[in-house]
């Protein structure tokens, strides 16, 4: 017994949308994320994109490779929508205890 379908405009198998079955449902997962904000890193004074060797600060000073100008990077943090595609993110990280 062989099925063949044509393109004779025959009925399809299931008139009805999936959609219709079984009604529709949203699922949400709860996440959480310590982002606070997406930017960029650029000299405040030549615009040139610097890159911290490692988790900082915005305390921590930072020397732009190519003017030599150094500043907290809380200078070089721009939040604005990113026009370089190296992005850094902005996370909230809680303090640590200091043993006494």
């Amino acid at each position: 017994m062989a099925f063949h379908r044509g393109i004779d405009g025959a009925e399809p198998l299931r008139p009805d949308p999936v959609g219709r079955l079984g009604g529709t449902e949203e699922v949400r997962y709860a996440e959480r994320t310590s982002v606070l904000a997406v930017g960029t890193l650029a000299c405040p004074l030549c615009d040139a994109p610097v890159v911290p060797a490692g988790p900082a600060t915005p305390r921590d000073v930072l020397l732009c490779p190519f003017c030599h100008h150094d500043a907290p990077l809380r200078e070089f943090l721009s939040l604005g929508a990113p026009t370089r595609p190296h992005r850094v993110e902005v996370r909230v990280v809680p303090p640590r205890r200091r043993v006494s």
